[in-house]
């Protein structure tokens, strides 16, 4: 296995890492500074009002997402197992 695959290999395990953590927090983000925002408006300084709705919109993207996220992360391990014999010899 030379260093080519190698470095293949880790930018495909980095992309899928990106793509599935991207699909988590961009809206944990979104949330979060629609809450940021509305705390500047109102004047509101409670570290604690921003947490409870970004948790509940990861779980909520997690019960839609779930699926997806783990036919990406299954169709990689595939792939990445049926490889094995030709990164090895």
């Amino acid at each position: 296995m030379g260093p080519e695959a190698v470095l293949t290999l880790g930018r495909s395990a980095l992309e899928v890492t990106i793509v599935i953590i991207a699909l988590l927090l961009i809206p944990a983000l979104i949330v979060g500074l629609l809450v940021s925002m509305f705390q500047a408006a109102t004047q509101i300084n409670e570290a604690t009002l921003s947490f409870i709705p970004k948790l509940f919109i990861t779980f909520v993207v997690m019960l839609i997402g779930g699926p997806w996220i783990l036919q990406v992360m299954t169709t990689f391990t595939k792939k990445l197992i049926e490889n094995i014999p030709m990164m090895i010899g």
